[in-house]
């Protein structure tokens, strides 16, 4: 397995080196492609998952037809928290949303690693709360602002989740995180692309322009972005 590679997703790279190496035997590297299930409601979390360029999705059921994201999990973070807060199970799904790499840790291993109580455990908790505060702040975002604001602010998240400026994107996928149907999801692609803020074809949107992006976002950007980039540098 690759150092570079583990060292692409924070968590991992934050460890001392004794506490990655503990980890190192139980951890697989592998790839991640659209839609691949991490866990289902109400069924036992086998995996957890260190996202390296894989960005996953979180989420919960509006209706039979509807699901909306409730949180989205990059290289920033893992994917399995109930796992961490001692619940082997979730209302909600996680699948993979953004195909790419990720190292996966089986969901058993996890208290094995943590009884020392070392570096692992205070990421993990403080990955915890900034997780808390980007759910917190969605349904804020969810029910002040509109489908525009929103539309750039989730693009900008998930460009810094993926760290590339391509990245394959559903109108499905946009549905969920606008919360919207179909004819909506494409309109707002398409105004977004119209003022060259993206270009979005066939599955695929680029990030043309990060500035004007952050620029058509709402604050709640802004409040998780210095969330998470106070969880990267321990402040």
């Amino acid at each position: 397995m690759a150092d570079d590679e583990l060292h692409q997703n924070f968590i991992l790279s934050a460890l001392p080196v004794t506490e990655l190496e503990l980890l190192r035997p139980q951890l697989r590297v592998t790839d991640a492609q659209v839609r691949d299930q991490v866990y289902e409601p109400g069924k036992p979390i086998s995996d957890l998952h260190f996202p390296i360029s894989a960005v996953f999705s979180l989420v919960g059921a509006a209706d039979r037809e509807l699901q909306i994201e409730i949180a989205t999990i990059g290289r920033e973070g893992m994917v399995g928290l109930p796992v961490f807060l001692g619940r082997p199970v979730s209302p909600h799904a996680s699948y993979c949303q953004i195909p790419g790499r990720t190292a996966v840790l089986p969901a058993d291993s996890l208290q094995s690693v943590l009884a020392d109580d070392g570096a692992l455990h205070s990421l993990l908790s403080r990955f915890t709360q900034a997780t808390m505060v980007q759910i917190a702040q969605n349904v804020v975002c969810n029910g002040a602002h509109s489908v525009s604001q929103r539309a750039a602010r989730w693009l900008l998240i998930t460009h810094d989740r993926a760290g590339r400026d391509e990245f394959q994107l559903t109108q499905e996928f946009l549905g969920q995180m606008l919360g919207s149907r179909r004819p909506t999801v494409s309109e707002t692609a398409s105004r977004l692309q119209a003022q060259g803020l993206i270009r979005y074809s066939r599955g695929r949107v680029t990030i043309l322009s990060r500035p004007g992006l952050e620029e058509a976002s709402c604050p709640c950007y802004a409040i998780v972005k210095a969330e998470f980039d106070a969880l990267a540098t321990g402040s």
